[in-house]
C-alpha cells in the first residue's frame, strides 16, 4: 500500500474578527505560515510520490509492496474467438481462481474500443484482437498494455457475394470490417493492397472499406448494400450460412502452418505492476479455461452459446457455432513471432507508424502459470520477457 505522507503540523495564526482591518504584523504572520504550509505539503507530496513509483525515499525502509486488486474488470467480445473468456466466466472459472477479487465485465463489438476503454482506465485487462493491442503500446510509446497471453488463433474470413470469385471484382465494391485499425480491418487492407487495390482510412480508393458493427453487417449483406466483409467468428458463418455468402479468403491460408493470433489477453501495464497477484490469478484462470474447452469438445457449443445469448439476447444455431469451432485454435502461446508482421500490414495500409515493439509482451507470469500446469512455456520472441 502506498505510505501516507505525516500530516504536517499545524501553523497557528491569528484569528481575524469579521470587519477588523488586518494590522502589518498580522499580515507578515500570515504569510509566513502560508510559506511553511506549503513547504510541508510539497514536501509530502514528494514522498507520496517516490513511494507509490516504489522507489526508495531518504527515510523509507522498503519499496510499496504490491497487493490484490479489489475487483477485475475485465472486457470482452462476444464472439466465439473469445471462448476461452466466456467459458470462464459461464464455469465459473474466473471467480474461483480469483477468490476475493470480484469480477466486471464489460462486452465491446471491436479492439479499438476496448483499448480506448483500458487506456481511460475503465477496465483493467481484456481480450481483443493483436492490432488494437500494438497500435496502443507503439501510440503510448509503451506505456499503455502489455500483452500477457495468446487466446485464439484462425477464425477470419473475407465472405463475399456469391457471383464474386477473385479479387479483380472487388473493384467499385463496398466492403465491411468491424473497427478501423481493428485486426480484420488491418488483414483486408493488405490483401486488397497485394491485389492491386488501394483503399483509404476515409473510405475513398479502389474498395470502399466501412467498419460496421457485426451484427448491422449480417442485415446490411442480407438487405444487399453491403458486397461482402472480413470477420471474426461465428459472423463470418453466420454470412455463410444465414446469408448466402461465400468464402474468398480464409485467412489461414496466408499464414505460415495456418497459425495467426486472433485474439491475445492484454492487461494495463499500471494495474500489471500495482496488482501481479490478480494477475496471476487471471492468467490461471484464462489457461484451466483454454483446458476446458480442450477436455470438453461436446460441451463447448452449448457453454460458449449460452455465454453469447446471456449478452445478445439470443443463441447461435448450432450448425453456426459448429462451422465457428472448426475454423479456430484455442491456445494461451500469443504467436509473438506474427508480430512484427502484423504492424508491417498496418504500416503498409497507413493505419499505424513504424515503431520498435520491443517489450510489448510479458510472459514471465503466464510462463509460471504454465510450468505449474505442467505445460510447456512460450516465446516472446525477442519483443519482451517471458
Amino acid at each position: 500500500m502506498t505510505k501516507t505522507p505525516e500530516r504536517p503540523p499545524q501553523v497557528k495564526t491569528k484569528r481575524i474578527v469579521a470587519g477588523e482591518k488586518p494590522t502589518h504584523t498580522t499580515r507578515l504572520v500570515e504569510i509566513i505560515a502560508v510559506l511553511a504550509l506549503v513547504a510541508l505539503i510539497g514536501t509530502g507530496a514528494a514522498v507520496a510520490s517516490v513511494t507509490a513509483s516504489g522507489s526508495l525515499g531518504p527515510d523509507d525502509g522498503a519499496p510499496v509492496e504490491p497487493s490484490a486488486a479489489g475487483t477485475l474488470r475485465l472486457g470482452y467480445f462476444a464472439n466465439v474467438t473469445h471462448a476461452p473468456a466466456i467459458v470462464g466466466l459461464q464455469k465459473g472459472i474466473f471467480a474461483a481462481d480469483l477468490g476475493t477479487t470480484k469480477i466486471a465485465t464489460q462486452v465491446f463489438n471491436a479492439g479499438p474500443a476496448a483499448v480506448e476503454a483500458l487506456n481511460a482506465g475503465a477496465i483493467d485487462a481484456a481480450y481483443l484482437g493483436p492490432n488494437p493491442a500494438t497500435n496502443s503500446y507503439v501510440q503510448s510509446h509503451g506505456s499503455s498494455l502489455r500483452v500477457i497471453a495468446g487466446v485464439t488463433s484462425g477464425g477470419a474470413q473475407l465472405v463475399v457475394r456469391a457471383s464474386i470469385t477473385s479479387a479483380d471484382q472487388l473493384k467499385g465494391k463496398v466492403l465491411a470490417t468491424p473497427a478501423l485499425g481493428g485486426t480484420q480491418d488491418v488483414a483486408l487492407r493488405s490483401w486488397l493492397k497485394e491485389h492491386g487495390l488501394a483503399t483509404s482510412p476515409d473510405g475513398s480508393g479502389d474498395v470502399r472499406i466501412n467498419p460496421t458493427d457485426n451484427a448491422s453487417t449480417l442485415k446490411l449483406f442480407t438487405d444487399g448494400k453491403l458486397d461482402g466483409a472480413w470477420l471474426p467468428e461465428p459472423w463470418a458463418s453466420r454470412l455463410v450460412l444465414e446469408a448466402g455468402a461465400k468464402v474468398l479468403v480464409n485467412e489461414a491460408e496466408l499464414w505460415d502452418n495456418g497459425q495467426f493470433s486472433t485474439t491475445v489477453l492484454v492487461v494495463n501495464k499500471s494495474f500489471l505492476a500495482a496488482h501481479p497477484q490478480t494477475v496471476d490469478a487471471l492468467l490461471k484462470a484464462h489457461v484451466e479455461s483454454i483446458q476446458w474447452l480442450e477436455k470438453n469438445h461436446k460441451d463447448a457449443a452449448s457453454v460458449i452459446n449460452a455465454g453469447i445469448s446471456d449478452v445478445a439476447g439470443k443463441p447461435l444455431s448450432q450448425k453456426v457455432i459448429e462451422r465457428s469451432l472448426d475454423q479456430l485454435h484455442f491456445s494461451a502461446d500469443p504467436l509473438a513471432e506474427t508480430f512484427p508482421k502484423l504492424l508491417e500490414h498496418s504500416v503498409d495500409v497507413k493505419v499505424s507508424k513504424p515503431a520498435d515493439i520491443a517489450g510489448i509482451f510479458e510472459l514471465r507470469p503466464l510462463n509460471r502459470v504454465l510450468l505449474a500446469a505442467g505445460q510447456i512455456p512460450v516465446s516472446a520472441a525477442g519483443l519482451g520477457t517471458e
